[in-house]
């Protein structure tokens, strides 16, 4: 087991785990893939990586699956906690800061059902954002995670506690988070169709000016710190 000590390092997060992870010829499952960005760079940056992603936003679901241009992805409408495909088919399984969106009571029984998917031995990365940063100051105005964020974290570690799984190495990062404009995070991170925050006009306001301390000539740039812990299913 290898735990890094909190960061400054800023990098993508594919400058962790590809190297992480040895990816090529692998079956992969990736778990909340949103718009499927990091599906597409994965899938495309190495041979023989077959993946499943699912998403439980079913507008988003509708969207991934007009994708036509990924023949060796299949895109699925599942939630982590219900996951229907066969036991042990996964190389290794991918939550890209999608665990704290389960639900908290849903969380145990969601690493039991991933682990179940998993063959043994293979390998579940998840990587979660921690509660701090500037970022996470104009986000907690109109969606405050600190307690599904400090869920998730207890449930990771309670899941190694238990020997549910092994953890093989821990890491810390923080990941750069652009926005051109106001308009630009009001688009990608307030009208997500997966959340209906809806802000009334003050708060909409307060958290304009919040974004607006960091925001410069050239927009906003932030640095999310993640934690990254990598497990794996014990043979």
């Amino acid at each position: 087991m290898k735990i890094s000590q909190p960061t400054q390092k800023v990098c993508l997060e594919k400058e962790i785990y590809e190297p992480l992870l040895s990816l090529d010829n692998k079956k992969i499952l990736e778990l909340g893939c949103g718009k499927a960005d990091i599906t597409r760079q994965i899938a495309t940056q190495g041979p023989g990586r077959l993946i499943t992603a699912t998403e439980v936003d079913q507008l988003q679901h509708q969207k991934n699956l007009l994708i036509d241009d990924l023949p060796n992805v299949s895109f699925l409408m599942a939630g982590s906690e219900s996951i229907s495909l066969d036991d042990e088919l996964f190389d290794v399984v991918l939550m890209f800061k999608s665990f704290h969106h389960v639900p908290v009571e849903l969380m145990a029984k969601a690493l039991v059902e991933v682990k179940r998917v998993m063959k043994p031995g293979a390998l579940l990365y998840i990587s979660e954002p921690i509660f701090k940063g500037e970022f996470n100051e104009v986000l907690r105005l109109f969606h405050d995670e600190e307690k599904v964020r400090k869920a998730a974290f207890d449930t990771i570690t309670q899941s190694v506690e238990s020997n549910q799984f092994d953890l093989v190495e821990q890491i810390f990062f923080n990941a750069p988070v652009s926005f051109d404009s106001f308009e630009a995070f009001e688009q990608r991170i307030i009208q997500v169709t997966h959340t209906d925050h809806q802000l009334s006009p003050q708060l909409q306001q307060q958290v304009k000016n919040q974004f607006l301390k960091t925001a410069g000539p050239d927009g906003a740039q932030f640095q999310v710190p993640i934690r990254v812990d990598l497990l794996q299913r014990p043979v």
